[in-house]
């Protein structure tokens, strides 16, 4: 039995990315490809993270442009047959909606507001009221144009989740093991108060491939999380 969790594979280049995944993979139910790396080594990234382990593909790419282009890269990027790909709540229903419908086989996770911004930031780029009636908002947005699963920082999971109830799938970033130092991430919290608040996955990149040895990181978070 695989942990919740989505290791966020933020290496410098494709041979290091690869042996991360290797280490993870046996504890972990998904590995994530984000934009710098994606952009930096290209599609084969996804085949050399994967392996022969089977593990699930969580392409963070945050799409967010018109609904045709949007359309033209999710079907583009859906023939490397990831389980997730993300794109910007922000962008609008019809974005989403594009987005789904482009990519029939793959989950549409909407991106309702970064982890890195906090209320000051949101007034900042003309957001008003408080952040989280902005996220709730997003993602009531996001799951009527179709996505299947959100994105929202564990600050706001429990409330997503009463806005949209079971059914949507719940990716939690800005996941700290207590005692982790935050970072560049505003909106965190421990993973087991993120899962106990309703999160279906965790994102958690650093702690696990920051450390000496993240195999045994991998399997020691992911050992907190499982049932005994």
């Amino acid at each position: 039995m695989k942990a919740p969790i989505a290791v966020a594979l933020d290496a410098p280049d494709a041979e290091t990315a690869a042996r991360w995944a290797q280490a993870v993979t046996p504890h972990v139910a998904v590995v994530k490809v984000g934009l710098e790396l994606f952009c930096r080594t290209g599609p084969s990234i996804t085949s050399s993270v994967r392996g022969a382990s089977g593990t699930e593909l969580f392409l963070d790419l945050k799409l967010h442009d018109i609904p045709t282009t949007v359309a033209g890269a999710a079907r583009a990027v859906a023939k490397l047959k990831p389980r997730y790909l993300t794109v910007h709540a922000s962008g609008g229903a019809d974005m989403v909606r594009a987005a789904v419908e482009a990519a029939e086989d793959v989950t549409i996770a909407a991106v309702t507001v970064l982890t890195s911004m906090d209320d000051r930031a949101m007034d900042a780029v003309g957001t008003t009221g408080p952040l989280l009636d902005a996220v709730r908002r997003l993602a009531t947005l996001a799951v009527g144009a179709g996505a299947g699963a959100l994105v929202c920082s564990p600050r706001e999971v429990a409330a997503v989740r009463a806005e949209v109830g079971p059914g949507i799938v719940l990716i939690t970033p800005g996941v700290r093991p207590s005692g982790a130092d935050a970072q560049d991430q505003v909106r965190v919290a421990t993973p087991e108060q993120a899962l106990a608040d309703g999160a279906d996955l965790l994102v958690i990149g650093r702690p696990i491939t920051g450390a000496a040895d993240p195999g045994a990181a991998a399997a020691r978070i992911a050992a907190s999380l499982l049932p005994t």
